[in-house]
């Protein structure tokens, strides 16, 4: 009898004790994950992040055995996805594929309807797409520090071709352009097809953009390679130099892609995401992928990635006041 009655108060004080533990750490003490997952992307179907947020949720899945579900909310510049995660619950289960666009949009724009980092938790960074600085053979250019060096011969004549003022490659080449302390007149294109063509086609002197598209012209000898934007040479063209061999600062990236929780979600579950990601960001078969279009997976914990997050934005706070896209 004495036994049974110390069986019943061990079970009420251990059970009064889990009712009183804070949300999130109750959360964390379940199996997780426990329900589908859902991944929001600021992107619409189709298009490079969109495939490699389905290709983690995919594997995701058959790894968890769970559904991992994508969910498209593209509009904002990556705020109306953003919006879904910074008001979702904490629990691990609505995440944000956070690409280019969530630390640009917290560089650009003033006001945002939730705090960038006061309302997420980071979880990992994915990665980020090399972007390739490239020139027509009629330029006359071979180098970085050539092309440099001509521009700085003739200031304001020069045209840098550029996507959507405010993208990553327009700001990687704006950054290119302040590094190097030179003087061109920018024309923004649609996107990086017609930014190509209007390079060949000698109506702009140079431009960036990412190297998927560009692969075929350089390959078939209609564009040159000056240079790219990852801080180590791409597997895909190992002889063309990274721009941090001739700007140093370039070893640091202003953009990358991650994902993010809502503020608040327990650190166990945060690890436990961040690792399956690295898990399949490291599978043979994902990685053949990715280097053959030019991606670079660099996977991070959850600490890291918030301070990589940090630091991308103070790069583009400063850039953006620097060319003149946001006063002081």
């Amino acid at each position: 009898m004495y036994a049974l009655q110390r069986i019943i108060v061990v079970t009420i004080a251990a059970t009064g004790l889990a009712c009183a533990l804070p949300p999130g750490l109750a959360l964390s003490q379940e199996a997780f994950p426990a329900k589908p997952i859902r991944f929001v992307v600021g992107y619409a179907p189709g298009g490079s992040a969109d495939l490699l947020a389905r290709m983690i949720a995919r594997k995701m899945s058959e790894n968890w055995k769970q559904p991992v579900v994508v969910d498209n909310r593209p509009g904002g510049g990556g705020t109306l996805a953003a919006v879904q995660v910074a008001k979702a619950a904490s629990d691990g289960q609505t995440l944000l594929y956070a690409g280019a666009n969530f630390v640009i949009s917290s560089a650009l724009q003033p006001t945002l309807p939730y705090d960038p980092f006061k309302d997420f938790a980071g979880i990992t960074r994915i990665g980020f797409s090399t972007q390739v600085l490239t020139a027509a053979p009629a330029v006359g250019v071979r180098s970085v520090k050539e092309l440099v060096a001509l521009a700085r011969a003739q200031p304001g004549k020069m045209i840098y071709g550029s996507a959507a003022v405010g993208s990553g490659p327009h700001l990687t080449g704006a950054r290119f352009n302040h590094m190097a302390e030179i003087k061109v007149i920018t024309v923004a294109f649609k996107g990086a097809q017609e930014t190509l063509i209007q390079i060949m086609g000698g109506r702009a002197h140079y431009g960036v953009t990412s190297l998927s598209p560009a692969l075929p012209f350089i390959r078939d000898g209609k564009l040159l390679a000056l240079a790219v934007n990852t801080p180590q040479r791409s597997p895909v063209f190992p002889d063309v130099p990274a721009l941090a061999e001739t700007l140093p600062e370039f070893k640091r990236n202003e953009t990358s892609n991650g994902l993010l929780a809502p503020a608040g979600t327990p650190g166990p579950i945060l690890n436990q995401i961040s690792k399956e990601v690295a898990r399949i960001l490291g599978l043979p078969d994902i990685r053949e992928w990715l280097n053959a279009i030019g991606y670079v997976p660099a996977p991070c914990t959850p600490e890291e990635y918030d301070r990589i997050l940090r630091g991308q934005h103070e790069i583009l706070s400063r850039l953006v006041v620097d060319i003149g896209l946001k006063a002081k």
